[in-house]
């Protein structure tokens, strides 16, 4: 495992809506939280929930964060997110391609980055 990626972690998440779920990434990213959301869905969940089984569509959100984030990542999300319990799941990068690390530890510094690594899309 390199440094950078020992540093580095994912956590995910699920919304109601999909703009709910662009909401929170672009806050994220804009507070230097989250170097990059991806947002996937529909997805259908099937939980329990207060003794009922449910069935609903979802979005689920992929939040590219340093470890040392999480927790302040798992604040904001529980700030604007609409769930009484929302899904904050925090899993560690073990390995990863190295410029991208890198570029994702860049981003979620106080400094602003001067762009993505070269080849690096949006997202």
């Amino acid at each position: 495992m390199s440094a950078a990626s020992s540093r580095a972690t994912l956590v995910i998440v699920t919304t109601a809506s999909e703009e709910q779920a662009a909401s929170i990434a672009r806050a994220l990213v804009g507070e230097r939280l989250a170097a990059c959301v991806n947002i996937v869905g529909p997805i259908r969940s099937i939980y329990r929930w207060q003794g009922e089984v449910q069935d609903d569509s979802e979005y689920l959100i992929l939040i590219k964060t340093r470890t040392s984030l999480a927790s302040k990542v798992e604040r904001r999300v529980r700030q604007l997110h609409s769930y009484e319990v929302p899904e904050v799941i925090v899993l560690s990068i073990a390995a990863g391609s190295k410029p991208y690390l890198e570029w994702l530890l860049a981003s979620t510094t106080s400094a602003p980055v001067r762009g993505a690594p070269k080849g690096r899309r949006k997202n």
